[in-house]
């Protein structure tokens, strides 16, 4: 595999959407584009909410995308236009210190995410100036990773235009850092598989050191994406955050319980190699050391022998200052769970055996079951949806990414696809007009795409 980002020279009037994409480029600024950049979506098939918490994840690349038409220039300026009229134009200067507004989670501030971490990793005091037009295919706030594609593609776009080179492994780190410039504290699963996924196989990501091992679905499974149709924007709600921070708490927690020095940890996952156990061991030391019942500030800076000046200071985010209760033991209980289910699915994968199928569509199904009951990260129109598809033919079904909305992901044998697919349009699109107004673009069959990539005209 190719370290760098590839770069693929391709007859632009070839493809429709890089010649529709030229022609608005031409229109709006009177040039034509030095060159273009992609950064796909991506489908999560398992392992949700634990990547920051220091997981494996197993997710694949869709082809929805983002794509990104640019021409570099001496203006100073960086100008941002988008296809869709909804996301108004922006421009900034390039000698000045690029600012995001996290209170105003805006299009554009995902793009300067992306340039301000090739910035600050290169230290350009002045940057090209840049003209882009950007045309996204990821349904926005669906869980299919819409604004990390942005973010990346935004970081491929700067280092391409500043003249800079970098790997697939730097850049997906880079561009999970710079997102939490706009307050969402992710994990770098999306970052990750969006520049280092390959065409035709899902991948195992691993964080710490970042690597992606091939995971070869099997044979006669189809993966399908449909959309509830409810919007979930994680930066600006703070459901997401408050998951993030709980975790951190309850490995403080779990830590504190077992004599190690809780304030060198931060993740789940490094209680488990403190302690030399399997998740199995961890999922009971949660049962003994956890209680369900929410914990209050007091309890826990209690436990944790810390004031409540420091419970705000360290333990929590910017928009969580306002919670009271915490829900430790659900959350650890699915982050350990789910890590687990991580791991098998691989080796079912791995081994191939004759039920493959029915053992990972399980898997999917205890998933969801997780996400919903103890990460409380579901919704009404999600958890009907899964049903649905369960009733229609899906073997597995399940949320996917943050959730709260967005989409499922449904493991559907390769010769049911037809009737699953006009069964959940009945069902669930077509009683519904703005459903069935969305529903071209909510429901979907996906194959694993490529990774994240620059276009040059033939």
């Amino acid at each position: 595999m190719a370290t760098n980002p590839p770069k693929l020279k391709t007859p632009i009037s070839a493809n429709e959407r890089l010649q529709n994409l030229k022609n608005t480029f031409e229109t709006k600024h009177g040039e034509s584009p030095l060159f273009y950049a992609y950064a796909p979506g991506r489908v999560n098939l398992i392992g949700e909410h634990i990547d920051y918490c220091g997981y494996s994840v197993l997710p694949m690349a869709i082809e929805p995308n983002i794509l990104a038409a640019v021409s570099v220039n001496n203006s100073g300026r960086i100008t941002l236009a988008n296809t869709n009229p909804q996301y108004k134009d922006f421009t900034v200067s390039c000698s000045e210190d690029i600012a995001i507004d996290r209170e105003n989670p805006k299009w554009h501030y995902y793009f300067l995410c992306g340039v301000k971490g090739i910035q600050e990793k290169f230290g350009i005091a002045q940057l090209a100036g840049m003209s882009c037009v950007v045309d996204g295919t990821i349904p926005p706030s669906s869980g299919l990773s819409s604004s990390s594609a942005l973010v990346c593609c935004a970081g491929l776009v700067t280092m391409e235009a500043n003249q800079k080179s970098l790997s697939k492994v730097a850049l997906a780190e880079i561009c999970a850092k710079c997102e939490r410039y706009i307050g969402t504290e992710g994990g770098g699963m999306d970052q990750s598989i969006s520049f280092l996924a390959e065409r035709g196989t899902a991948k195992l990501i691993e964080f710490q050191p970042l690597r992606a091992t091939d995971v070869k679905l099997p044979d006669g499974a189809v993966f399908v994406i449909s959309n509830c149709c409810v919007e979930m924007n994680k930066a600006a709600s703070s459901h997401f955050n408050i998951r993030v921070v709980e975790c951190r708490i309850a490995t403080k927690m779990l830590a504190q319980a077992r004599g190690l020095d809780s304030s060198k940890l931060m993740k789940l996952v490094q209680v488990q190699t403190e302690l030399k156990a399997s998740l199995e061991e961890m999922l009971a030391l949660v049962d003994e050391v956890l209680h369900p019942e929410p914990y209050s500030r007091e309890e826990i800076c209690k436990a944790l022998n810390i004031s409540a000046e420091q419970f705000s200071s360290e333990l929590l985010s910017a928009n969580t200052q306002q919670e009271t209760h915490f829900k430790l033991y659900q959350r650890a209980k699915h982050v350990y769970g789910e890590a687990a289910r991580v791991l098998r699915f691989k080796s079912v994968c791995d081994s191939a055996p004759a039920d493959s199928i029915r053992q990972l569509g399980d898997l999917m199904n205890q998933s969801h079951v997780s996400c919903r009951d103890l990460y409380e990260c579901s919704c009404a129109e999600l958890d009907q949806l899964v049903d649905i598809c369960l009733k229609s033919g899906a073997v597995g079904s399940r949320l996917t990414g943050a959730g709260w909305g967005g989409c499922a992901v449904s493991m559907v044998p390769e010769d049911k696809v037809e009737s699953f697919l006009q069964a959940v349009r009945e069902s669930y699109y077509l009683p519904d007009p703005r459903r069935a107004a969305m529903e071209k673009q909510s429901l979907f069959v996906s194959k694993p795409g490529g990774g994240a990539a620059i276009i040059l005209e033939e």
